[in-house]
């Protein structure tokens, strides 16, 4: 006995209009056309003659939609993005269409738009790695810089403490050191 599949079988647009094209030509019954089509159930194909019937269109299956969203992002220059911002600008912030030609992850063309326009083209340099130096800071961002400073110097002088514990713990119990 075969086993049933629990996953949902994707059908591209052309297999759907091809398929209620076939019913509404009355080629066959609802189960034929679903056998000849490798439709898995009925109630599928009255679905697309309704939608066909309605005049919605038939859209690729959400797996490969989904795969432009997720494209492995790569590493750019400035210049790069430059050019790709600029392009998705050019083309009425198309995203999709500047994923496809640039194989760039959705997500990051998103972002260096949005950079974009709050910051200029300086907005799209990479900062990554960079600490601001202290003429560049407001006042607020030097004060938690200098907290930042003594927290971490406060935990050292803890874990110092918690050590020269350890050290005279270790010394009193010890009957070899005298």
């Amino acid at each position: 006995m075969p086993r049933k599949s629990h996953q949902n079988r994707k059908y591209s647009p052309e297999i759907k209009a091809a398929a209620v094209q076939a019913y509404q030509a009355k080629e066959g019954s609802l189960r034929e056309i679903c056998k000849e089509y490798g439709i898995k159930d009925t109630k599928t194909l009255r679905y697309w003659i309704a939608c066909y019937n309605g005049h919605k269109e038939f859209k690729r299956p959400r797996a490969a939609r989904g795969a432009l969203y997720m494209t492995k992002g790569k590493k750019t220059t400035q210049q790069e993005r430059a050019e790709i911002v600029a392009f998705c600008l050019e083309h009425g912030k198309d995203y999709l269409l500047t994923v496809e030609q640039f194989g760039v992850s959705y997500q990051q063309i998103y972002s260096w738009v949005r950079k974009y326009e709050e910051k200029g083209i300086d907005g799209l340099a990479d900062g990554r790695g960079r600490t601001k130096p202290e003429s560049e800071m407001t006042d607020a961002e030097k004060l938690q810089a200098q907290v930042r400073m003594l927290e971490a110097q406060l935990r050292d002088k803890e874990m110092e403490i918690e050590l020269l514990k350890k050290v005279k713990e270790l010394e009193g119990g010890a009957w070899w050191v005298k």
